[in-house]
């Protein structure tokens, strides 16, 4: 590798315990689901959509609607109806509205599904989590020495499938304080999977970086791989309560970021 001017990260396994997602941040979008629908479908309903700014919660309705119609899973419920197939979401009564939304959300979740529109909804719902102070930001001890060795020598991003500001809340509001002075900046599903190649070399040139000149941390070996596959260097992080890699296939192992 050329000298390293990227060190990008993901968060989960990597910089989080995965116990933390698991058993912290997805049952609390999930307690609050409801009632964040319910607060929010008839605002929506009240307004146009021209009222409403990219990425907001009307967009994400929107796009949770439109990978619902895209589903090639059979047993997927659906939002709308066969007969309501040409109507949008919150053209109908919230009553019939939510618990349809409701069931299909929780179908994603109980599957982990990576799906770009739950992860904006569960980033909204954490929000208020965190900015209420119930929820904190648990990440690894040497995390934060490490993000301010390597912000001094080059560049720290975020890459991972939870949606920039869930991961932006994350290090905000974490145990150790505010890390975002030290994240030059975040990329998910948006940019393109974490299994594609493109992925890796679209975020190396929106960080004016050459891929040599970038190393990925990851826990999964088929992001690692994809990485490699575009130039960049890579760590395979290995942490306690991970699930065990029988295969690195090549992936150097580290057990801290202190170790780079």
């Amino acid at each position: 590798m050329s000298a390293v001017r990227l060190y990008l990260l993901d968060v989960e396994g990597t910089v989080a315990p995965i116990a933390f997602v698991y058993e912290r941040l997805f049952p609390y979008a999930r307690e609050h689901f409801e009632e964040f629908l319910w607060r929010v479908v008839p605002q929506m309903q009240a307004l146009e959509p021209g009222d409403f700014s990219e990425g907001a919660i009307f967009m994400d309705m929107m796009m949770l609607t439109r990978e619902n119609r895209a589903e090639t899973d059979p047993a997927a419920p659906p939002i709308l109806p066969p007969e309501a197939a040409d109507q949008q979401i919150v053209s109908m009564s919230p009553a019939y509205e939510i618990p349809r939304i409701l069931k299909y959300i929780y179908w994603l979740m109980d599957r982990d599904r990576k799906s770009t529109a739950l992860k904006s909804l569960q980033g909204k719902i954490w929000r208020a989590g965190f900015e209420r102070g119930e929820l904190r930001g648990e990440l690894f001890a040497d995390v934060p020495e490490a993000f301010r060795r390597w912000a001094a020598m080059g560049k720290v991003a975020i890459y991972s499938s939870g949606s920039v500001e869930a991961q932006q809340l994350l290090f905000r509001h974490s145990t150790y304080g505010d890390l975002t002075p030290l994240i030059a900046s975040y990329f998910d599903t948006r940019t393109g999977p974490k299994l594609a190649a493109a992925s890796y070399g679209a975020i190396a040139a929106a960080m004016d970086v050459a891929p040599g000149e970038a190393i990925f941390f990851s826990d999964v070996v088929r992001e690692l791989d994809a990485a490699r596959e575009a130039g960049l260097g890579t760590r395979l992080v290995v942490r306690e309560g991970n699930a065990a890699v029988e295969d690195a296939r090549g992936h150097l192992a580290i057990e801290s970021l202190g170790l780079i």
